[in-house]
């Protein structure tokens, strides 16, 4: 069986996640990783290969430049600090390699369609990677908001995604203006911002209004808070923090029901994502059950969602057809980001 060979940009966090889907996929491999550092990008691979061996151990590399040539890598997965991803995606899709990028994609709407731009003129897929949107659970939820008896018509979607930052947290990367200038709103908001606009079937704001309510101004936002205004009336709020307690939750309020998605970011459940609606639970079942002893909110088994997240990518790659809806998701959550980041800095409403 053909298999995508993915080289990982970077010795990243993230990657070791993603590195566990790539080998659960059954149709991807990391064939290589690279780091600045030629003996870290060594250890990191004999870190992820004693948990989840490929047959062939993949390649390290002490440059970013290196990878990217090499004609063993079909894709690149970039975890880069966003500051830095535009030009490595670039020079991937230059190179004829497809693209995988975390979030948020690029620093601003105008990078991040540059970088689009660059994947359509050199015929490579672009994907961000919002794991959720490719969670069994997804087309469950849409099928219930499409019924009007159900929920009806939406009004009203609030979400919140935070996390505590401990020990040398306010030191690291998430929280440098220069690497990651929309802070909190680009790590955890694009997720709200993406829920939201995935259940207005991407219809953008008219109008929004946001404040960073972070109380060291020198850093990037490190609590957040935005509203969102409609066309027909529809209001969308979230707030992201690195300030407060680990939440992640969607509800959606409609005319004649109401729904709510605990998890909507990382299922607490993931072998048996659930939602509820109007105090009802809804059971996504998966082909695949939790093994005895085993922890029902890993991720990384056959059909979580991360792992979708790759075999999708690769299936959509071996179709010899580009995905165009996958770069508008990206782009139309950039579009919003930037608005509310905009709005912020103002202390005014911005248009879209």
């Amino acid at each position: 069986m053909k298999k995508l060979r993915v080289g990982f940009l970077s010795t990243a966090g993230i990657g070791k996640k993603n590195w566990k889907a790539v080998f659960n996929s059954g149709n991807s491999v990391v064939a290589a990783v690279a780091s600045r550092d030629l003996n870290k990008s060594r250890n990191y691979i004999d870190e992820c290969q004693r948990e989840s061996a490929f047959a062939e151990t993949p390649r390290a590399f002490g440059r970013y430049e290196e990878l990217i040539a090499s004609p063993d890598v079909d894709a690149i997965y970039n975890p880069l600090p966003t500051g830095l991803r535009k030009e490595w995606v670039l020079r991937a899709a230059a190179a004829g390699k497809h693209v995988l990028c975390e979030k948020p994609c690029g620093t601003s709407v105008a990078d991040l369609d540059e970088m689009v731009a660059a994947c359509a003129k050199n015929q490579v897929q672009f994907l961000d990677g919002v794991m959720f949107m490719h969670s069994p659970r997804l087309a469950k939820i849409r099928e219930m908001l499409s019924d009007e008896k159900s929920i009806g018509e939406i009004r009203h979607i609030s979400s919140a995604f935070s996390f505590l930052g401990g020990g040398n947290f306010y030191d690291g990367i998430r929280v440098n203006r220069a690497l990651e200038p929309a802070g909190c709103l680009g790590d955890l908001g694009w997720y709200c911002i993406r829920f939201a606009l995935w259940a207005l079937n991407w219809q953008l704001p008219r109008e929004v209004t946001a404040k960073n309510l972070s109380k060291n101004t020198a850093s990037a936002p490190t609590e957040f808070t935005a509203e969102l205004l409609c066309d027909n009336g529809v209001s969308v709020s979230f707030y992201c923090s690195f300030l407060a307690a680990n939440q992640q939750w969607v509800h959606v309020s409609g005319q004649n029901g109401w729904l709510r998605v605990p998890g909507f970011v990382h299922p607490l459940n993931s072998y048996e994502p659930a939602f509820e609606v109007n105090d009802a639970e809804v059971c996504v079942t998966s082909d695949v059950k939790c093994p005895p002893g085993a922890d029902s909110r890993a991720s990384g088994h056959a059909t979580a969602q991360d792992t979708r997240m790759w075999r999708n990518f690769a299936n959509q790659i071996f179709s010899g057809q580009l995905n165009a809806e996958w770069p508008m998701w990206a782009q139309k959550t950039q579009i919003v980001l930037d608005a509310c980041h905009e709005a912020s800095r103002r202390a005014a409403p911005v248009k879209i």
